[in-house]
């Protein structure tokens, strides 16, 4: 199987920085798209910021300058830098990878989803 393992998230007063990691591991033969998704109390999930296997990416206008999204694919891991953070940031942060995983000579490839990481931003 494949498990996401989110880290870094926490408590951080406005207009400060944090970083978020998420590491994929198990049995993965490949990793395509990562991304990051938020979901606030109330509200729906919603796409932060995506980066393709070839380091593409897209933003949400409302964190465009203040986050970049990057991932290490060496280590199956894709990061979340979040600057100047706003008490509308606050949520719970997932991450989402596109994997393919080999299963003797079958390939698989399905959406894997982090447990999810509380951001809290208040002074």
């Amino acid at each position: 199987q494949v498990q996401l393992v989110e880290s870094g998230g926490g408590l951080v007063q406005p207009g400060g920085p944090l970083r978020l990691s998420c590491a994929a591991s198990g049995s993965i033969f490949s990793i395509g798209d990562m991304a990051w998704y938020r979901q606030a109390p109330g509200k729906q999930r919603e796409l932060v910021a995506g980066i393709a296997i070839g380091g593409t990416t897209n933003y949400a206008d409302s964190v465009k300058g203040r986050f970049t999204i990057s991932r290490d694919n060496a280590k199956n891991t894709v990061y979340l830098q979040m600057n100047t953070l706003k008490p509308e940031d606050t949520a719970v942060y997932y991450c989402n990878a596109e994997v393919t995983r080999s299963s003797g000579s079958h390939y698989y490839t399905n959406h894997y989803w982090g447990q999810g990481t509380q951001v809290t931003v208040s002074s």
